[in-house]
C-alpha cells in the first residue's frame, strides 16, 4: 500500500458524538485527498467505534487504547501509526477549513527549511481570532513565552521528527504542544499562514478551562526551559535593555523590558514611567476573512 502525503493525527476521548462527527466530516472535505485520519480512542470504556464506522471511508483507521494512556502517549502513538511524509494535528472536536491539508503540504513542499506549519485560528462560538506571527524569527521570539503556533492547525515534517528524536512529553501535558514547538526550535524553522484555517470549538468541557491551574503551572514550566535554551530571543523579547540619548551622545533615559511592562529610568537608576507591553494575540472575528492578513 503507497503511503500517503498526508496523516491527520486525531485523539479521541469522550468526545460528543456531533463534535466528532463534524470533524471527520471537516476532513473528508479538503481539497487535498491524499491522505489518511488515524484516529486513537484514549476511552476503553466509552469508545466511538461505531460512530466512525459510519463513515465507511478507507482512508480512515481507528484504534482503541486497551487502557487510558493519556494525552502525550496517544499523540505519540499515532504518530507511530502514521504512514505519511507529514503530520497534520487535528483536535476531535474542532473544523478544518477544506483547503488546509493542501495549503499546508504545498507550503513544506516548496519550503524544504520549514518543518513546522500552522495557521491562525477561529475561535467559536466566541468572535475572536487569532493573530500570531506569520514569520520564522517572529515565531521563535515569540514561542518562549507561549504558544504561538497553533497545535490543532499544525502540520509537521515527519523526517524531522523522527531525525532528532522529538516526541511528545507527558511530563509537560496539557502543555506538550508547547514543549514540542520548543524542542522543534533548535532543528527547524516555522511559518503560520495569515488565513483562518481551523476553527477551534471553545466550550466549557476544553482542557484549557477543566485543567486551568495545571496548564498555567506546566506553561511555567516550558518557560523555564526556554529561558534557559533560548536566551537570545528570551532577552530580546523579555529582557531587553537600551538608552535613549540626549542629542544622541549622552546616556539620558535606560529602558528596561520585563515580560508585562517596561519601566524607564532617568540616568539609568531613578524610575519615572512604567509602561505595559500590550501584545495582540486576538483580534475581532471579522476583521480576518479566509485569505486575508493579520494584524500585527
Amino acid at each position: 500500500m503507497n503511503s500517503p502525503k498526508v496523516s491527520v493525527l486525531m485523539p479521541v476521548y469522550k468526545t460528543k458524538p456531533e463534535y466528532l462527527r463534524e470533524a471527520i466530516q471537516s476532513i473528508q472535505k479538503q481539497t487535498l485527498s491524499d491522505f489518511e485520519l488515524v484516529i486513537v480512542d484514549d476511552c476503553p470504556e466509552d469508545d466511538r467505534s461505531v460512530l466512525v464506522d459510519e463513515f465507511k471511508d478507507p482512508r480512515i483507521r481507528y484504534y482503541l487504547n486497551e487502557k487510558n494512556l493519556g494525552i502525550s502517549a496517544s499523540r505519540n502513538k499515532l504518530m507511530d501509526l502514521a504512514r505519511g511524509e507529514y503530520y497534520a494535528v487535528f483536535d476531535h472536536d474542532d473544523v478544518s477549513d477544506p483547503r488546509r491539508l493542501e495549503l499546508e503540504a504545498t507550503y513544506l513542499d516548496n519550503h524544504p527549511l520549514v518543518g513546522a506549519v500552522s495557521s491562525q485560528v477561529e475561535f467559536f462560538p466566541e468572535y475572536r481570532v487569532t493573530a500570531f506571527p506569520s514569520d520564522n524569527y517572529s515565531i521563535k521570539q515569540h514561542l518562549v513565552f507561549e504558544n504561538c503556533v497553533p497545535h490543532t492547525a499544525l502540520m509537521l515534517r515527519a523526517s524531522v521528527l523522527k531525525e532528532h528524536g522529538i516526541r511528545y512529553e507527558s511530563d509537560y501535558s496539557p502543555c506538550e504542544d508547547f514543549m514540542l514547538c520548543l524542542r522543534l526550535m533548535r532543528y527547524t524553522m516555522f511559518y503560520n499562514f495569515p488565513d483562518i484555517l481551523v476553527k477551534y470549538r471553545f466550550y466549557p468541557e476544553n482542557v484549557s478551562n477543566t485543567r486551568y491551574e495545571l496548564m498555567h503551572d506546566r506553561g511555567a514550566l516550558c518557560r523555564s526551559y526556554a529561558e534557559r535554551h533560548y536566551s537570545y530571543f528570551y532577552r530580546r523579547e523579555y529582557g531587553a535593555k537600551y538608552w535613549i540619548k540626549l542629542f544622541d551622545l549622552f546616556p539620558l533615559f535606560k529602558v528596561k523590558r520585563y515580560q508585562n511592562k517596561s519601566m524607564v529610568y532617568l540616568f539609568g537608576f531613578l524610575p519615572i514611567l512604567s509602561m505595559t507591553n500590550i501584545k495582540r494575540y486576538y483580534k475581532p472575528k471579522d476583521a480576518n476573512k479566509i485569505g486575508g492578513g493579520q494584524t500585527k
